[in-house]
């Protein structure tokens, strides 16, 4: 059903995956950005189980970071230390929607991003599409919006 919304006046789309981590790393749905996320209450050992979503991963939101003093298993470091085993250089940004904590780091993330992208469908051709981390087909036209993939571990 995707191909058939009009994305004219949609600056920002977010599809978020349903299930697990596993399949949706291998569907292409058009997207320019894929952000996954990993929460707190899940485990920090979610990268090293899910490599596919990490690896395609062009941001981590470590989410639910105001659990983290009643959380006592899940290490930040050692979450990081599995994100970067995978040769993953994606920004691991800690994010609390409670506390608000790093809100205006992600939002500056995204006004980056979207500006990025906005740049490349100016200049037009295959510059429009983005830098994909991952080979495919594209079988459908890339316009002035920008796509991103969340994926979350809850």
């Amino acid at each position: 059903a995707l191909h058939k919304l009009d994305l004219d006046g949609v600056d920002i789309l977010f599809i978020e995956n349903v299930g697990n981590l596993v399949c949706p790393a291998s569907f292409d749905l058009g997207q320019h950005r894929n952000i996954t996320l990993l929460s707190v209450p899940e485990g920090d050992d979610k990268p090293a189980k899910y490599p596919v979503m990490f690896r395609a991963a062009d941001l981590v939101l470590l989410t639910k970071t105001d659990l983290l003093p009643y959380l006592t298993d899940f290490s930040p470091a050692r979450a990081e230390h599995h994100l970067r085993a995978l040769a993953s250089e994606s920004p691991l940004l800690p994010l609390s929607s409670t506390s608000g904590e790093a809100i205006d780091s992600w939002l500056a993330w995204l006004r980056t991003e979207m500006a990025a992208q906005r740049e490349r469908v100016k200049q037009g051709g295959a510059a429009a599409q983005g830098p994909h981390q991952h080979s495919h087909h594209h079988d459908h036209p890339h316009g002035g919006h920008e796509t991103l993939s969340g994926n979350s571990g809850t």
